[in-house]
């Protein structure tokens, strides 16, 4: 992610201590908060979520100005721009300059606040719910492995257009999804004053989705609190694009993520590179009671 977007490699330590602060800033988030319940104490804070959050982020806030400031340098000495999130927002900023509107810098530092805890978060957390289950099936597990070596061979590594010749993988990603919703409750906002099912949703209403139902929901799944990759093979037509209700885990119309497409690539190579690389099986100490899947949920379901 951190490559992406400043085109920089974070050494262990480093990684380890970042991931750590998205993490505790997504669970915060997540934590059941009296001023969304009560919006006339916000101000107050009483729980501390708010100030616990800011602290998180200030981490976020002083490596983003250090690279800002970096990359203005590396600028006005001449050096060749790098085609990156950062370089392509600076450029932004610019043409805005020259047409007279601003991009400010705390609004550049809220968008990339967003992405660090919208794309490092999520997109690694699926990856491991995706490998729980798979050690949990190992029917699963050695069904993807099979499709893996006889795709794409037993040393090669698997790229970007080999996605299109592995269903299994596509279901095993699309089952993930569906069954480990990342991000079980999407806030949104009432735009009008609507009726649903009789009840009034007034204007600027916070309302909360929740995938993490719609995923699970009997009607429209069989076994939906089971990881069963098969339902998606042959199914090609459902997918997570935004036209099947029954299965929007990147939400839907206009406001469905933006990361997509980044997501769906990181999906499937690392979680075919990892199944295909090497060999998996639980330790003994779990071979008898399994891993404990209970899920914690945050911003994220950890």
């Amino acid at each position: 992610m951190l490559s992406a977007i400043y085109s920089i490699d974070m050494d262990p330590e480093s990684t380890a201590v970042f991931r750590a602060v998205v993490e505790d800033a997504m669970m915060l988030i997540g934590t059941p908060n009296l001023s969304d319940l009560f919006p006339s104490i916000s101000a107050l804070d009483l729980q501390g979520v708010r100030r616990r959050v800011a602290k998180l982020f200030t981490v976020t806030y002083r490596q983003y100005d250090e690279q800002v400031s970096r990359r203005r340098r590396d600028i006005d000495a001449g050096e060749a721009r790098k085609n990156d999130l950062l370089g392509v927002v600076l450029d932004m900023e610019k043409k805005w300059q020259q047409e007279g509107s601003v991009l400010s810098h705390e609004t550049m530092k809220a968008l990339f606040t967003d992405i660090y805890g919208a794309g490092a978060s999520t997109t690694a957390v699926l990856i491991e719910w995706a490998m729980a289950d798979l050690l949990q099936n190992q029917q699963s597990m050695r069904k993807l492995k099979e499709e893996l070596t006889s795709v794409i061979g037993a040393n090669a590594q698997i790229q970007e257009s080999d996605i299109s010749r592995l269903p299994y993988l596509r279901a095993v990603v699309k089952e993930t999804l569906r069954l480990r919703a990342v991000a079980p409750l999407v806030p949104r906002r009432a735009e009008a004053t609507i009726q649903v099912h009789g009840y009034t949703i007034p204007k600027g209403t916070h309302v909360l989705l929740n995938l993490w139902a719609i995923n699970r929901d009997a009607k429209a799944w069989n076994d939906p609190d089971m990881f069963v990759p098969e339902r998606f093979i042959g199914n090609d037509g459902i997918n997570y694009l935004g036209q099947n209700f029954e299965f929007v885990p990147f939400g839907v119309g206009r406001r469905i993520c933006l990361g997509l497409p980044l997501a769906h690539k990181v999906m499937y190579l690392v979680l075919g590179t990892l199944v295909h690389q090497f060999e998996w099986s639980l330790p003994e100490e779990l071979k008898e009671s399994g891993i404990d899947m209970t899920e914690k949920c945050g911003a994220v379901l950890y």
